[in-house]
């Protein structure tokens, strides 16, 4: 075993140019951990706050960081049957808890890895790990949503607008999603009913004239702000609003109490279970992965710099880092500009 490793090292807390591709060394594994293989990471919101310095007090310098992995398997610990080596597997490593997917391999605990679909290159399954696990507690577990119901999805071209678009669906309910004008044929083909337009109509009119007034069920916000503030004017009575916004000030939820409203704040513990879930919808053909762009290890800052600023340059779905060499004809991130 090759006793080093490249990765995209954060040297210090700021831009996008915080990351220097080094030599580091390979973890080694325990009892219950495997090493993978690392063929793609991805990058999310999370992972530019964490190098703008959001959660320093929680990360010590230098660290490699990043939230999904899809790989195969190079190594078992001494007590792990759950897998064998040559697996293909995919899931989110610890969240501030040790190294993350920023590198040639990565050590995991075994609870925290799934089996990857078969229907789906690793460039497409590491696009999923964080955002689709997310999607499945706040959908299923936090807001409990049913078949019939009506959800409106904020920022649905985005990298988690378009699995929740398609989670959403997958159970049966009614999607309203809020894009540009431009996105509406796009986020209608991955299974939206209804499209806002956020830059010509108010979303809390938009939905209150698709639905005749009564409101939605439920609001899933990945935007934060004054749309988790006015989110419950949106709602039906008893909706639910489940977000995934860290806030950073008190918020003014008092809308919410006119509504009998339930808010759910969704940070989520990455298991087995949620990945086994999204593999199945996967397999079934109801959730497919969209790739915005794809870049290599080497230019991970430019990877941030585009997805920071990508919703302006009409970026659709998740940036993705192609890691072994796999990424044949998927969109590079210029193309994606």
């Amino acid at each position: 075993m090759t006793l080093t490793m490249k990765a995209a090292v954060l040297t210090r807390f700021g831009g996008p140019d915080a990351f220097e591709l080094r030599d580091v060394p390979v973890p080694e594994v325990g009892p219950r951990q495997v090493r993978v293989r690392v063929h793609a990471t991805a990058v999310n919101p999370l992972d530019y706050q964490i190098r703008r310095g959001d959660y320093a007090d929680y990360v010590p310098l230098p660290a490699i960081i990043g939230h999904d992995i899809s790989g195969v398997v190079e190594e078992l610990g001494s007590h792990v049957s759950e897998f064998a080596v040559g697996d293909e597997v995919y899931y989110t490593p610890k969240i501030f808890g040790g190294a993350g997917s920023y590198a040639e391999q990565h050590v995991a605990d075994v609870e925290l890895v799934g089996r990857k679909p078969r229907n789906i290159s690793h460039l497409e399954a590491a696009s999923l790990t964080l955002v689709g696990g997310t999607v499945w507690e706040a959908f299923v577990q936090r807001a409990q949503l049913q078949a019939g119901e009506t959800i409106l999805i904020h920022g649905g071209a985005g990298g988690v607008g378009t699995i929740a678009i398609q989670v959403a669906k997958a159970i049966g309910a009614r999607v309203i999603t809020t894009a540009q004008g431009r996105e509406h044929d796009f986020v209608r083909s991955l299974g939206a009913d209804e499209a806002i337009d956020y830059t010509a109509e108010d979303y809390v009119e938009g939905v209150a004239r698709i639905t005749g007034g009564e409101g939605v069920n439920v609001v899933f916000d990945t935007i934060g702000g004054d749309t988790l503030t006015r989110s419950p004017l949106a709602l039906a009575d008893a909706g639910r609003v489940v977000s995934l916004v860290d806030i950073a000030q008190p918020q003014n939820l008092v809308e919410a109490w006119g509504k009998n409203a339930a808010y759910h704040f969704v940070f989520t513990r990455q298991n087995r279970g949620k990945l086994d879930a999204l593999t199945r919808l996967v397999e079934r053909g109801l959730v497919k992965p969209v790739i915005g762009a794809t870049l290599p290890l080497a230019r991970m800052g430019d990877a941030h710099e585009l997805l920071e600023n990508g919703s302006a340059r009409g970026l659709r779905g998740k940036v993705v880092i192609d890691v072994s060499g796999e990424a044949g004809a998927l969109p590079t991130a210029e193309q994606a500009a």
